[in-house]
């Protein structure tokens, strides 16, 4: 039996932007990450001072959706969360790339800098065949027969 909860976050660690909001508010395109694959159940984004997302949450806690459309990880999902402003230090060094960088004129060190943690509480999601061959063996079969494609898993996860 597969695990749903295990393969999405396999999936998602290789996933390069999604759109994150506060529930009821814009979505803003972020580019997620995560510590160790995820397996602290957390998905992390560096931000700025300043934007909708840290306003939003510069008093707490907020409800929040993160959706996922990535054909290149077979990974489609929406998922409901709670998102809040973190100040841990060791986990900004640990994500902090180059990517981040390239957005703030100091660096690390640029007073702007904001990390939000994003965590999950249920999914729906989709991932799908990864595989190309099985995709079109699979449109191939439907078409001679009267049976639906399989194109994977579509379902809710619960984290």
């Amino acid at each position: 039996m597969t695990d749903h909860n295990k393969e999405f976050w396999d999936r998602l660690d290789g996933v390069m932007a999604g759109m994150l909001a506060v529930k009821g508010e814009k979505l803003d395109a972020m580019s997620p990450n995560l510590r160790d694959g995820g397996k602290d159940g957390n998905v992390w984004f560096i931000t700025a001072k300043g934007t909708d997302l840290v306003d939003a949450v510069e008093s707490g806690s907020k409800a929040a959706q993160f959706v996922i459309a990535d054909r290149s990880a077979h990974l489609w999902a929406d998922v409901d969360g709670t998102l809040e402003l973190s100040q841990d230090s060791a986990v900004l060094d640990e994500l902090w790339s180059p990517m981040a960088a390239a957005w703030f004129d100091d660096g690390r060190e640029d007073p702007d800098v904001r990390l939000l943690c994003f965590t999950p509480h249920k999914a729906e999601a989709s991932l799908t065949t990864e595989s190309a061959v099985k995709f079109f063996y699979e449109i191939a079969k439907a078409n001679m027969s009267d049976s639906t494609p399989e194109g994977g898993w579509q379902g809710t996860i619960t984290f």
